[in-house]
């Protein structure tokens, strides 16, 4: 019986071929290996086994193997996509969101495909540090009962190369996951008050809120460990009627969803994002928690504005249009004495009319709302065109009346004064119709 290797041939075919060599004897032959059969054995058809019987049924690799189509649905795409791999983006969602923009056909898997093959172009990460293996139970809510707010910063590029932080406000309900994120140029407690108004319009008054050791929310613990609050917070938690626990610092266990939202915040819709104005962004920011909290979330096994409306908002109240609240949502400025006040980098001009020092200034959307320090009147509104330049309003300043001088005896001289006639044109000379009229 003649032997032969049994390492190079396909596994399936190598067992049949042992199986029919020990059946056979020394009759076997692989020259006149009935393929009938290995075929029967081996389920490959005949065809098959008889093109593998010309090369001693040695396993052999198809000769197309490797060969790359010329073109592909990402022939075109792949600068757009090597861009965003460079800037450290990695979100399939976010890479396929960017290309559909621009006109792409394919869908989500070609793009995994492309971005786990094209790794070294995505920057080298920190190394963090390794966790430490503590055992412990996350902080759980019930519906409407706590939201978690903090800030978040990123920066921004302008138009001329100059480089800003830019802050963003997130909240978001411990129970449901229904979030709300709003941009503002900075951080001051005014903008504080300004997002918290503007996301318990948009979500409803919780029980508490859950945040951690800000400047604008605390100032010190007590001898008994007691928060001594910010009295300016303070005040605006006794008007909105809602309470604050504080957070343990570098604890993600009772605060982590908000600090989980930033990040994704940062990876999701600032990625790659471009905008002309801090009211732009917002307008793109709604529109995106709109369809995050409107899509299905595996964690809590449903969507989020479902949750939120059918259990969430029957625990929560509904933020009252009153007198009060407004203060918060208008921050007092110093009226200069050239007549401006100054908001979010921009001078505003306030009519001469107004005799206060001070006045309070909204912006919604484009529009600024300059109102009196009681907020009783609108004194002037102001189209914001997010220029350096000072925005000047009718009646800014006093318009001073100038010497005139009358007459002092009877005017007895008198003149006509006629309609000033039309520019005749030049074939008006040949209008026979008017010299006759003359001559009547």
């Amino acid at each position: 019986m003649k032997e032969f290797e049994v390492s190079n041939l396909d596994p399936a075919v190598a067992q049949a071929i042992q199986e029919m060599q020990i059946e056979q004897g020394n009759g076997f032959s692989l020259e006149k290996i009935n393929l009938a059969e290995l075929g029967r054995r081996t389920g490959i058809s005949r065809h098959k086994l008889r093109r593998m019987k010309e090369n001693g049924f040695v396993k052999t690799q198809h000769g197309l193997k490797g060969r790359k189509a010329p073109f592909t649905l990402l022939t075109g795409y792949t600068a757009i996509l090597d861009d965003l791999l460079r800037n450290g983006i990695v979100n399939s969602t976010v890479c396929l969101k960017r290309l559909q923009q621009k006109g792409f056909p394919g869908g989500q898997t070609i793009v995994k495909e492309y971005i786990a093959s094209h790794q070294d172009l995505v920057p080298a990460k920190r190394c963090q540090v390794s966790p430490q293996g503590s055992r412990g139970r996350r902080y759980t809510t019930e519906p409407g009962e706590a939201y978690q707010m903090d800030w978040g910063f990123t920066k921004v590029l302008d138009y001329n190369g100059n480089e800003y932080n830019a802050a963003c406000f997130a909240m978001i309900c411990h129970h449901c996951g229904q979030r709300y994120v709003e941009f503002f140029p900075n951080a001051k407690q005014e903008n504080l008050f300004i997002g918290m108004v503007h996301a318990f319009q948009y979500m409803g008054i919780p029980q508490y809120i859950l945040t951690d050791n800000m400047k604008s929310v605390v100032l010190r613990r007590d001898s008994e460990g007691r928060p001594v609050w910010q009295p300016d917070y303070e005040e605006f938690m006794g008007t909105i009627g809602f309470q604050t626990k504080l957070c343990k610092p570098r604890h993600p266990f009772t605060k982590g969803k908000v600090e989980r939202l930033i990040r994704f915040v940062k990876d999701n819709f600032l990625a790659g994002r471009v905008f002309w104005n801090v009211t732009d962004l917002n307008y793109a920011a709604l529109e995106w928690c709109n369809e995050q909290n409107s899509t299905y979330h595996q964690c809590i096994s449903g969507v989020p504005q479902d949750i939120h409306f059918s259990k969430c908002a029957e625990m929560a109240r509904m933020l009252q249009d009153v007198h009060a609240v407004r203060f918060y949502l208008c921050p007092e400025r110093r009226i200069s004495f050239d007549g401006f006040v100054t908001y979010e980098g921009r001078r505003f001009g306030v009519p001469y009319a107004y005799h206060g020092k001070t006045a309070r200034v909204m912006r919604d959307g484009d529009t600024l709302y300059i109102y009196s320090a009681d907020l009783l009147s609108l004194l002037t509104t102001h189209n914001v065109t997010w220029s350096r330049r000072d925005s000047f309003c009718d009646g800014q300043y006093e318009t001073l009346a100038q010497p005139e001088e009358f007459p002092t005896a009877p005017v007895k001289t008198a003149i006509k004064q006629l309609k000033e006639p039309s520019l005749s044109l030049s074939f008006e000379k040949f209008n026979f119709d008017k010299e006759d009229d003359l001559d009547d």
